[in-house]
């Protein structure tokens, strides 16, 4: 279990507001921090991780003490069992992808684990490139096998597909769910693709102004509890047609295109971009646009 109370004054945004986080969070299970920019989701993960430092309260990972303002317990970064993936990947540029992997193994002897994650994330073919010859989504892949290098038990990651395209985001979250399972992390992404939340995602806190306003999971919500269906994926309408009297909306889920029949009622609130779910009960495809969250 992972407890964090802590309080601080921050400047977001160019406003100062009073940072305080309540909650806890259960070994194993795949959380995503939301809202808008400046709510404190990279400060929550920043205070997890030892960078910054709370004016008060606790961090409590697995009944052990990270950081008590009472008690004046502060662990350092690299006494906490954690990794985390910058947006900026943070990979030393003067090394190979195989040199960022070692250096982060920190002199251990044991480096089976550098070969185990160079397999899981296919970077054999780049293991001696740098990172300036690599694609994006290439640097993402080490960045994340970097952070795993040490074996933690928890996973940061901080909006780390958001610089990258929508292929690439679809096979790296794949990449990000398949670790997750097989390592038996404890994540926390920071997001505001609601796709990708609803993928990955077993539990969500939305944060506004340095607190949660609301939490649960993705379908609690961002689905509608009217809508049902035996199938549901998320997609991105590309184009709505009207022929005669009905409509052809166009919708793009993962990289399949798809063409969904609908009456006027449901396509009425529905714009060209917006991500939607596409519903299938008795092989009766229905249309739900997903709520966002009041910002």
């Amino acid at each position: 279990m992972i407890k964090l109370n802590v309080h601080k004054t921050l400047s977001l945004s160019g406003n100062k507001i009073k940072f305080s986080i309540d909650i806890s969070l259960r070994e194993g299970l795949f959380y995503t921090l939301y809202g808008s920019s400046g709510a404190g989701k990279t400060t929550v993960l920043r205070m997890l991780a030892g960078i910054t430092q709370p004016t008060e309260g606790k961090i409590e990972v697995n009944g052990k003490k990270w950081f008590d303002s009472t008690s004046r317990i502060n662990l350092k970064p690299q006494e906490r069992n954690i990794g985390f993936v910058f947006q900026d990947y943070a990979l030393f540029p003067n090394m190979t992808v195989r040199e960022n992997l070692l250096f982060a193994l920190n002199n251990k002897k044991d480096d089976s684990i550098i070969d185990e994650l160079i397999e899981i994330m296919e970077l054999g073919d780049f293991q001696n490139r740098k990172p300036k010859t690599l694609s994006g989504g290439q640097q993402q892949r080490t960045a994340l096998a970097r952070a795993l290098v040490q074996k933690p038990k928890i996973l940061l990651l901080d909006e780390p597909l958001s610089a990258l395209d929508r292929d690439t985001r679809f096979k790296l979250q794949d990449y990000i769910r398949t670790i997750h399972q097989k390592f038996n992390l404890t994540t926390i992404l920071v997001s505001h693709d609601i796709g990708e939340i609803i993928k990955l995602s077993d539990y969500v806190f939305e944060l506004k102004n340095g607190c949660v306003i609301r939490q649960g999971t993705p379908n609690e919500l961002f689905v509608s509890k009217k809508l049902s269906g035996k199938f549901q994926f998320i997609g991105e309408i590309l184009h709505i047609e009207k022929q005669e009297i009905i409509y052809i909306v166009t919708v793009l889920i993962q990289n399949n295109i798809v063409k969904v029949i609908a009456q006027e009622e449901e396509i009425h609130s529905l714009k060209v971009g917006e991500k939607i779910i596409v519903a299938s009960k008795a092989f009766n495809p229905t249309l739900q646009k997903i709520k966002y969250l009041p910002q």
